[in-house]
């Protein structure tokens, strides 16, 4: 039994690894910020000590797997050195630890994680499989064959896994804090689908995965007929969307999903070629697809007194505009409110316009203040300069957000990849009380 110590351990990926080796019967423990992170309530249920960060954590005798976000210098790290003990870079250790399963990487610039949490339920229903999720959900089960996780491209981390299979969602522009243009994403989706080892599952509707050239098959999935797999005979209502799932124009069947929005049948068509070119039972695979809870911050629904708040995970012009879509779509007849914060101040500005035609697709816009990220603590923006562009919004502060309740039995999103989750849950206390 290895002893592993996460620097970092409240990371989504980080928190995902930490639980499969606790799983698999590793002693896992961990450091990180003293500030409560979603993720971390994982890791306390299953019994993983998270420590502040101090040199003095370091002992003897273990094995440190560092988060991609902390430098060499920092001080933990600088002990371990000392100490002479093996230090692996997080994306290095995953690419190495899944060489004993058949893998399915998930990666693209939006639906990672979506697709990924419903992928790994999906093929659970017929055989075992281990998974990473990137909102920190992560499962290591001993008799399991199949290994699928999420892979990112920021910084081209990815390019440290050769999966068999990749599911590519789509290529967009993000992160431009690293990458330069379009050109240079589609690049570094390029050269990871050169390391798939098997085959490849691309949404054939996106245009630049189309160019995308390998020798390895391609099968694009999609809405339009010119996929090799479609949905057709779409249809929804509050609880389920329903879809005839075709192959190449043979029908495979009909399947049945909770969710809604064009996105989450991409997601789900996706999915459904991986268990069938697998050659999964899928009919025992279409009983967990409706039995699919979702993921952490992606949609995540709560009720209170004839308000409906979501606490959702967008946090670019894409991903917004799904989810508004999401929220039309399963409540037609109420007001939506979005209440957005954006994260880092190099996003905000390359995606400005897009960020203000994306958000104006809802009833009412609140903004909260930018989210300074780790890697980028200020900007020569500020959220008035995104204000000043969207119709029919204003500022939010914290102290603020009572102003929420004028809105009567409407749908408020809560969307952003910082802590935008703290306005609702303020606003939680107010309509309670």
């Amino acid at each position: 039994m290895t002893k592993y110590y996460f620097i970092g351990i409240k990371g989504s990926g980080m928190s995902a690894l930490a639980q499969i080796l606790h799983d698999l019967g590793h002693e896992v423990i961990g450091s990180d910020i003293d500030k409560y992170f979603f993720t971390e309530q994982a890791l306390i249920d299953k019994g993983i000590k998270i420590y502040p960060f101090n040199k003095d954590n370091i002992k003897e005798g273990y094995t440190i797997i560092l988060g991609n976000a902390f430098p060499d210098h920092h001080e933990e790290v600088v002990e371990a050195k000392a100490l002479g003990l093996e230090i692996i870079r997080y994306h290095d250790f995953l690419g190495d630890f899944m060489k004993q399963y058949t893998t399915v990487a998930v990666t693209g610039s939006h639906g990672k994680t979506s697709t990924t949490g419903l992928l790994a339920h999906a093929m659970n229903g017929d055989k075992a499989t281990s998974f990473l999720i990137g909102d920190g959900t992560g499962f290591g089960q001993l008799n399991s064959e199949y290994f699928t996780f999420e892979a990112c491209e920021y910084r081209r981390h990815f390019l440290s896994y050769y999966p068999d299979y990749a599911i590519i969602t789509n290529v967009d522009f993000d992160h431009p804090d690293y990458f330069d243009d379009i050109h240079d994403v589609f690049l570094a989706f390029q050269q990871m689908a050169e390391q798939v080892n098997k085959a490849l599952i691309c949404c054939g509707d996106d245009e630049h995965l189309r160019d995308l050239n390998v020798t390895k098959p391609i099968y694009y999935y999609g809405l339009n007929e010119n996929n090799d797999i479609i949905a057709t005979n779409i249809t929804h209502n509050e609880s389920l969307t329903s879809f005839d799932m075709k192959v190449n124009d043979e029908l495979i069947g009909r399947f049945d999903i909770p969710l809604h929005g064009s996105h989450q049948i991409l997601n789900a068509l996706s999915v459904l070629t991986i268990c069938y070119l697998e050659e999964m039972d899928m009919e025992k695979v279409q009983k967990a697809l409706l039995t699919y809870g979702g993921v952490k911050r992606r949609f995540t629904e709560k009720k209170v007194n004839h308000q409906v708040l979501v606490d959702d995970y967008a946090h670019h012009p894409t991903e917004i505009r799904a989810t508004i879509e999401t929220a039309r779509k399963r409540y037609p007849n109420k007001e939506i409110i979005a209440i957005f914060q954006p994260h880092t101040y190099s996003r905000t500005k390359a995606l400005l316009n897009e960020f203000a035609e994306s958000l104006s697709e809802a009833d009412h816009v609140y903004l909260c203040d930018i989210f300074a990220s780790a890697r980028e603590a200020s900007g020569d923006l500020t959220i008035v300069d995104l204000q000043n562009i969207i119709v029919n919004s204003q500022v939010l502060k914290l102290e603020e957000v009572e102003i929420l309740n004028q809105h009567h039995e409407a749908v408020f999103l809560f969307m952003g990849a910082g802590d935008v989750n703290k306005f609702q849950s303020e606003f939680e206390q107010i309509i309670i009380n």
